[in-house]
């Protein structure tokens, strides 16, 4: 009876250790997997989860989207985006509406921003100017094809 319990507790733990979900970004003390700068910016910050489970941090969306140039981007589970409205609350970078405005800094000088909601993004860009862009857009400029 041991045994089994013990085998059935083994496999639970195991189990959540793979668990293909978001994690916190611990800001100010974990740093970008592409750029090793430490991540502050809570407007800008980005996150990849593989299939597997396993989690990538990143300071700004433009070192996501650089960081995809050297992975299989089927092996990945969730591409995650800070929104620019709700700092420090990731969302669905598929679904997201992107902003690349002068007028508004990322940490990496893209001057790209993300947002869950469109009309959102609409309004910044009306105040601050720019360009707006799809999740598919923004593969092309950065050149990525999965």
């Amino acid at each position: 009876m041991k045994k089994l319990f013990f085998s059935l507790f083994l496999v639970g733990v195991l189990s959540l250790g793979c668990q293909v979900r978001p994690k916190p970004i611990d800001y100010g003390h974990v740093g970008c997997h592409y750029c090793s700068m430490t991540i502050v910016d809570q407007q800008h910050a980005a996150q990849l989860v593989t299939k597997k489970g396993k989690v990538f941090n990143f300071d700004a969306v433009e070192c996501m989207m650089n960081q995809l140039k050297d992975e299989d981007g089927t092996a990945m589970a969730l591409f995650l985006v800070n929104d620019f409205d709700r700092p420090g609350e990731l969302t669905d970078a598929t679904k997201a509406t992107y902003l690349i405005s002068e007028n508004i800094p990322s940490p990496m000088g893209a001057f790209l921003s993300a947002f869950s909601e469109e009309e959102a993004a609409l309004h910044v860009k009306d105040v601050n100017g720019g360009e707006l862009l799809t999740w598919n857009a923004l593969k092309q400029q950065f050149k990525l094809d999965f």
